[in-house]
């Protein structure tokens, strides 16, 4: 069907989109013929431009445009930001037709289907789980106030991620580190915490690719200057403290939308147990060592009635390791 091929290519685009869109969210958009052949596209890319994503389909259409049927991600603005609402450049270019995937949280920027059905353009709203989870990080910001943190763990089988000597390179295979450099590329900035900064002396920038997360570290251990973390590659902020809240407020006034969270167990943990990490993402490496350090510290639990509860969204085979993504149903 034409609105599934339409839906699978802005799919595409939209994840294209996370980590550059940000504080925006990560629009796609396609512009089509009546013979379903498509026109243009385009997905939102504040590197490149702060145009949003119907107006550069619609640049790339020209007067083809007129007539036509866009298929976007996002209800189309109507409110005035950076940018004019998307709406009125819809309209001005004569698109006859709109179908779109997931109505917009924003009370600002909400009404755009209206205005369009309003100016006598035929729209839709064909709704798609798919594309609503490739802009959940976004819309998890409208809904709460912050960002989407998403814990990234590589642990043994049984659950440990350093040996008793400290020893922690490499529990996952190639296959599972090459996947963790897209899921940094696509998020907004990547936190660790200052035992991992010494640790472990990690760059965090993607490799092999352009994306550069803004690095966050978190603690009160004093980090050198010379480590790779404060090289010129990428903004680096300092949270010098332990305060869950003073960290969170930091990452809602920087407008991320998603946050990889890559700490050892003690911050991981104390994120996990305030209510602060809504996905979990494990690599499970097949090692057993029996003793070191688990990936979980304390959580002040202490009745089963108190756990935490998992959402099981994926899992797949990297190589020798097993990848798990879960969502976090049920905080303490």
């Amino acid at each position: 069907m034409f609105i599934d091929d339409a839906y699978a290519h802005l799919h595409a685009l939209s994840l294209q989109g996370l980590g550059v869109s940000t504080p925006n969210p990560n629009v796609a958009a396609a512009i089509y013929a009546a013979d379903g052949s498509l026109i243009s596209d385009g997905f939102h890319n504040r590197s490149t431009s702060l145009d949003h994503a119907e107006v550069l389909a619609l640049k790339k259409a020209g007067s083809a445009a007129r007539g036509a049927t866009m298929v976007v991600s996002l209800e189309p603005c109507a409110h005035t930001g950076t940018t004019p609402p998307c709406t009125g450049a819809i309209i001005e270019a004569g698109i006859a037709k709109v179908i779109y995937a997931v109505t917009d949280p924003n009370p600002l920027a909400a009404g755009g289907a209206q205005i369009l059905k309003d100016a006598g353009l035929t729209v839709e709203y064909r709704k798609s789980p798919e594309l609503e989870n490739a802009q959940r990080a976004w819309l998890h910001k409208e809904r709460t106030g912050r960002p989407l943190m998403i814990w990234k763990v590589a642990t043994t089988l049984d659950s440990k991620v350093a040996a008793s000597d400290g020893t922690s390179q490499w529990i996952s295979g190639a296959e599972s580190r090459d996947d963790v450099q897209l899921m940094r590329a696509q998020s907004d900035a990547i936190l660790i915490g200052t035992n991992t900064a010494l640790v472990d002396n990690p760059h965090l920038i993607p490799r092999g690719l352009k994306a550069r997360p803004v690095r966050i570290i978190c603690g009160e251990q004093e980090v050198p200057a010379t480590n790779q973390i404060f090289d010129s590659e990428a903004r680096t902020i300092v949270v010098k403290s332990k305060s869950i809240p003073e960290l969170i407020k930091v990452l809602v006034d920087e407008g991320f939308n998603q946050v990889l969270v890559e700490t050892g167990p003690t911050l991981g943990s104390a994120l996990l147990a305030s209510g602060n990490i809504d996905e979990l993402i494990i690599y499970q490496a097949p090692k057993l060592l029996g003793a070191g350090k688990e990936f979980v510290a304390h959580l002040g639990i202490s009745t089963l009635d108190d756990h935490i509860e998992l959402e099981l969204i994926s899992v797949e085979k990297l190589g020798s390791d097993t990848k798990s993504h879960y969502r976090i149903v049920k905080g303490r």
